[in-house]
């Protein structure tokens, strides 16, 4: 059986190791994925970029979204969109901008996805599907990956067909693979035998997500599914230290100052990336997820994930932190 540790090929690219961070919406931007790189993963995936968006869209937003970092390499940008020409063309754009892997989003339950013919709603479309997968190809001379979840509803298997239809249709190099289906959104089992009738049905890499919350779940998705590689999703939220353990190159849990560093780099890469204005107010999201690493309480997270700015943030943290840790002799 193939460890973590293993290479791999993707569509021709080579790969240090078989764990991976997911496309995260609205928040896998260039430094959370550096972050990842950071901490051991093997390939990292953008958040979820509209087609449209790019193609018709501002300096700005091309900007954000496809700013990559030298040394996230190597990393892919997932793109949805329910237009195969315009998929092209937004493919060229994101090869100009330097990704290694091409991601296309063919299993996003989210309404306002689904509404345009996008994400999910392409499982019960499958010759659009095959068109804008090829299309994606066609335009950006990337391997193409295409993430997928079973179905529409339970018991419904149209994304396993589509799988093998995109292999030998649109000659995809990887399917990403959440075996929950779409109308479970998050919430569920995950089907890991369902993941590994896919990856004895085609004949390219597998990918699993969903459910790897934590090293114990992350290996046994691995196993019973038998896929090539897993994508670590919400379970490395605030803690990118989910990578090293599961490739053995870090143990146990970080204490109150690595956390305190960790979350200063995440600060400080912010406002980087959006200004100090912005990252004030895009990073209240993440402050919840760092103090879980330390596990407080409501009372003593309630002054950081309710920091008006940046600098209120470090104050109410560093104060937290240093309440949390034990008085020396």
């Amino acid at each position: 059986m193939a460890s973590l540790t293993d290479t791999w090929a993707l569509g021709g690219l080579r790969l240090a190791n078989r764990v991976m961070l997911a496309p995260l919406a609205g928040i896998g931007n260039w430094f959370v994925r550096l972050q990842a790189k950071r901490h051991g993963a093997g390939l990292v995936v953008s958040e979820m970029v509209s087609s449209f968006g790019l193609v018709h869209g501002n300096e700005r937003t091309v900007r954000e979204f496809l700013r990559i970092h030298p040394e996230e390499h190597p990393v892919s940008i997932q793109l949805f969109g329910h237009d195969a020409a315009v998929m092209r063309e937004a493919a060229a754009i994101v090869a100009e901008a330097g990704a290694d892997v091409l991601d296309l989003n063919m299993g996003c339950p989210v309404r306002k996805v689904c509404k345009t013919g996008a994400g999910a709603a392409l499982l019960d479309d499958p010759d659009r599907a095959v068109a804008i997968a090829r299309a994606a190809g066609e335009g950006s001379g990337l391997p193409v990956t295409v993430k997928l979840r079973p179905g529409r509803e339970p018991g419904d298997r149209a994304g396993v067909e589509l799988a093998r239809r995109l292999v030998e249709g649109a000659g995809v190099a990887g399917i990403a693979f959440h075996p929950r289906h779409a109308s479970q959104q998050h919430s569920g089992a995950p089907d890991y035998v369902l993941a590994r009738g896919l990856v004895e049905a085609v004949p390219v890499p597998v990918i699993v997500s969903g459910g790897l919350s934590s090293h114990e779940r992350t290996m046994r998705a691995f196993e019973e599914s038998g896929a090539a590689a897993v994508m670590l999703a919400r379970g490395a939220l605030g803690n990118p230290w989910l990578f090293g353990r599961l490739l053995g190159t870090y143990e146990g849990e970080p204490g109150p100052e690595e956390v305190l560093a960790e979350l200063e780099w995440v600060i400080s890469s912010a406002e980087d990336h959006l200004g100090v204005d912005r990252a004030g107010r895009y990073l209240r999201k993440f402050y919840p997820w760092y103090a879980e690493r330390l596990q407080l309480t409501r009372r003593e997270r309630e002054p950081l994930v309710t920091a008006p700015t940046t600098a209120h943030a470090r104050e109410a943290w560093r104060r937290t932190v240093e309440a949390a840790m034990p008085v020396a002799a």
